[in-house]
């Protein structure tokens, strides 16, 4: 069997690529020209054919599987079609997946690629295949589960299958297709109930305990109320450390590596999955302790005395929770925001609150709006100054003024985006590593 992915370079794309290739089966995809240095790496290294050109890959054995992005006029749309061929959204096809595999799917608005990419780090040994929404995948036929990021937008994760559902928050995004909060809570009351075996949920959320689930649940988080509690919490430069209990039994000790409240919740969150399975607190513990973290989820370069750290954050939540991390883990460093917002409606909704939140750091620059699937002459009103007016010390920046920030060497440079801004990011890197000697120099006169 044949499978032929249109927009294979995304990051779900060419992990669920790298899965089919895993399985044994044939596979090969169309993308455009643009780079996508992490998932095309990947795809090379298992010698899957990349295509940017219309091609005769597809015949009549192939099946075809879609990213949302591709529109239905493409012209590998049209030819798939006119060929007759099996089509399906990527998100079905992670469905039919689901059914084949004793499945773990994590949703959440935020936090479900952190904590995905942990069960993975924690069971990968353990017979899991895994499909995480940064573009890592990895499977075998021998393996008996399955680990997924399930995405809420549109209700994609009502076609999945999950022995375990995990929910690590909810909160309103996607405002371009849920029409309010009540809207999203009902599509995650149903994802809820897909569930085979059990729900795994964010206890502290506003949200999680008004669900109307027929599934057992259980809860996790740092009220007492909690099945799965964390207890003697200390947030150190050096990390998180805290321990946990499960049902009102001490579980265990977890020293680990993460940042912020949200990290802290995303590690309770995959322990909590591990208790139900019946896992060893002290190998749980030992293997989060090496766990480095999802791809652009607080990555971090340190050049001589500057951090530059890169995040997905997009969402006022995942904002407050990024700059949080940087306070914390470098308290006695100036915090500067460059933040790119993420389409015209999710900007229009919450740019005031975004605006608050940047507030708490030293200096902000914002680019203008990343559009997305979405079009400007729909939202005319709408631009990145609906922030920027708001901010106490903020600009603009665009991809071509890195040299704004060269001032700003021996602070933390937050660089925040779903789209990485790396123009800016390695015009800037450059810029230190050239010149870092010159700052020893100074230094020690």
């Amino acid at each position: 069997m044949k499978y032929y992915l249109i927009g294979i370079k995304g990051a779900g794309l060419s992990a669920l690529a790298l899965i089919l290739n895993d399985l044994g089966y044939e596979v090969s995809g169309y993308d455009d020209e643009k780079s996508h240095q992490f998932t095309e790496d990947k795809l090379i290294e298992r010698g899957i054919k990349i295509y940017t050109e219309a091609n005769e890959a597809m015949d009549n054995d192939t099946i075809v599987i879609r990213s949302t992005a591709v529109k239905d006029d493409h012209e590998e749309i049209i030819k798939a079609k006119n060929l007759n061929l099996k089509i399906y959204e990527y998100y079905e096809m992670l469905g039919r997946l689901t059914e084949m595999f004793e499945t773990i799917t994590v949703a959440g608005c935020h936090g479900k690629t952190t904590t995905s990419a942990m069960l993975a780090h924690i069971l990968k040994d353990k017979g899991y295949n895994y499909l995480i929404g940064d573009g890592s995948g990895c499977a075998s036929k021998e393996n008996k589960g399955l680990i997924i990021e399930a995405c809420e937008y549109k209700r994609h994760f009502l076609k999945y299958k999950p022995t375990y559902a995990v929910i690590t928050n909810i909160e309103l995004d996607h405002v371009d297709y849920f029409k309010d909060i009540a809207d999203v809570v009902d599509a995650y009351g149903t994802y809820a109930n897909n569930a085979s075996k059990m729900v795994i949920a964010c206890g502290d959320d506003s949200y999680t305990h008004s669900l109307e689930v027929t599934r057992p649940i259980f809860f996790y988080g740092i009220n007492e109320d909690n099945d799965i509690l964390a207890k003697n919490i200390e947030y150190t430069e050096n990390g998180t450390s805290f321990d946990v209990f499960a049902e009102d039994n001490y579980y265990g000790h977890f020293d680990l590596p993460v940042y912020g409240k949200h990290m802290l919740l995303n590690a309770l969150a995959a322990i909590s999955v591990c208790y139900y399975q019946r896992l060893e607190a002290k190998e749980v513990a030992n293997l989060l302790k090496t766990f480095e973290g999802a791809k652009r989820r607080f990555n971090e370069i340190v050049i001589d005395d500057t951090v530059l750290v890169d995040d997905y954050a997009h969402h006022p939540t995942e904002i407050k929770s990024v700059i949080n991390a940087c306070k914390q883990k470098y308290p006695n460093k100036k915090i500067v925001a460059v933040f790119e917002p993420h389409t015209f409606s999710r900007t229009a909704k919450f740019a005031l609150e975004i605006a608050k939140i940047l507030n708490t750091c030293d200096v902000c620059y914002v680019k203008d709006i990343y559009s997305a699937r979405e079009k400007q002459e729909d939202f005319k009103d709408v631009d990145s100054n609906l922030i920027i007016d708001n901010l106490e010390n903020g600009f603009h920046i665009d991809d071509n003024e890195a040299n704004i920030l060269y001032q700003y060497k021996g602070s933390v440079i937050l660089f925040m985006s779903p789209k990485q801004m790396s123009k800016l990011e390695m015009d800037l890197k450059e810029y230190l590593e050239n010149n870092q000697n010159i700052t020893e120099e100074l230094r020690h006169e």
